[in-house]
Parts: structure tokens; C-alpha cells; sequence
């Protein structure tokens, strides 16, 4: 298959050598990982501080525009490589499993997609993503419980003010009750100016004793 169809690297599109799968070598050890859930807990935290209370938050990679990043998102959403969640889910996954903070997650939760996008692309980029973070974590995972209820604009093209403001009353919940008293981690590919993260914490904060911690892929810089 390799002779019609080679396999390049997602994010400099060279040549993947039989032992390298999504990502060459090279750009696996030079991508900009951000180690937060190692070394600083509490920097994706500050991005929501005062409108969403997280016991835990962490990103895998700090994103810039025209970056390598950009461009292994960008495959993800908007070309059909699905697999590209699964492996930084495993990535991410294999990292937070090691650490206290997360062994106390009951269910991971993807940010969802509204119904006519999701049917557009075929699935929501961060499933995979959640699922292998649910794996490697060894606890449910919940892609039904929230819900969008209307389509957003792609948030790429929106100014930092409006994604803020705009993302209010987006989400709804189909169950208030197998939650309930569960620490539940968000997972998302991008945070910016955390607008989305909040319209769903507002809404999954409605079901009694819960605990929110956050997950993505990316943090833009």
C-alpha cells in the first residue's frame, strides 16, 4: 500500500520511515509540548480564572499560527485524518495516567459538534482524542451526554472578543443523572479564550456534585 499510497508525517508531509506512524521522528521530538500537567498545573487554569472552576487543566501543545501544529490540526479537522486524534489521545493519555491529579477522573467528556457539522465531516475530531485519554485513564467515556444545540461559525476566523462572547447557551444535557457526584474531564483540541470551555462547564454544572478537569490538544499562544 505504501508504493501507491505512501505515508507521510502530519505535520512536515515527509516520508514516514515502517517504524514511524502519524508523526516522523523529527517532528514528534520537536513539537512544542507544553508539560503544564508536569510542570506548571496551573496555566491553562488562569485562561478561565473566575468563570470556570477546575480542579485540573492541561494542553499536550502550544499553538501559533503557521505553525506545525496549525497544520496537524488543520489535517484533523478539515481533511479527514481522524487519526491524528487517536494518536495525541494516546500521547496525552499515557502521560496523565502517571499523575494523582487524574486518577481521581470518572468519565471523559469531548466537547461535541453540532449534528449537521458532524454529519459534514464524519466525525468529531476530539472523539478519538477522548477515547484513547479514557483508555490509557481506564474510565468511562461519555460522547452523549452534551449536546450543541445550534451551529457557531469556525472559530479560526472569529476575533478573540467574539469567540468570548458569543459561545453563551450553546450546549444542553440529554441525562442530569448518571453524572451526578462524578469528576468529569472535558476534552477539547483547541483553547483560546476558553468561550467554549465555559458555555459547557455552565451547563454540565447544573448536575449536583460534580468536579470538572480539562484536557486538550492544543493552547494558543
Amino acid at each position: 500500500m505504501n508504493l501507491f499510497f505512501p505515508m507521510v508525517c502530519e505535520a512536515c508531509q515527509k516520508l514516514l520511515s515502517d517504524n514511524e506512524k502519524v508523526l516522523c521522528t523529527e517532528c514528534r521530538h520537536t513539537l512544542p509540548v507544553t508539560n503544564f500537567h508536569f510542570d506548571d498545573p496551573e496555566a491553562v487554569k488562569k485562561v478561565l480564572y473566575g468563570r470556570v472552576l477546575l480542579e485540573n487543566a492541561t494542553a499536550l501543545l502550544h499553538f501559533s499560527k503557521k505553525s506545525t501544529v496549525q497544520q496537524l490540526l488543520h489535517n484533523l479537522k478539515y481533511r479527514g485524518h481522524e487519526n491524528i486524534s487517536g494518536f495525541l489521545g494516546r500521547w496525552l493519555g499515557s502521560e496523565l495516567q502517571s499523575l494523582n491529579n487524574y486518577k481521581t477522573v470518572d468519565v471523559v467528556v469531548p466537547v461535541p459538534l453540532y449534528k449537521t457539522k458532524q454529519r459534514r465531516r464524519g466525525y468529531n475530531q476530539v472523539d478519538l482524542f477522548g477515547r484513547e485519554i479514557a483508555k490509557c485513564l481506564g474510565v468511562a467515556y461519555n460522547n452523549s451526554v452534551l449536546v450543541k444545540t445550534k451551529p457557531t461559525a469556525t472559530q479560526v476566523f472569529k476575533t478573540r472578543l467574539k469567540r468570548w462572547t458569543e459561545d453563551t447557551s450553546l450546549f444542553s444535557l440529554s441525562d442530569t443523572t448518571s453524572l451526578k457526584g462524578k469528576h468529569i474531564l472535558i476534552v477539547d483540541d483547541l483553547i483560546t479564550t476558553g468561550a467554549t470551555i465555559e458555555a459547557c462547564a455552565s451547563v454540565l454544572h447544573t448536575i449536583d456534585d460534580i468536579k470538572l478537569s480539562l484536557a486538550t490538544m492544543a493552547i494558543a499562544d
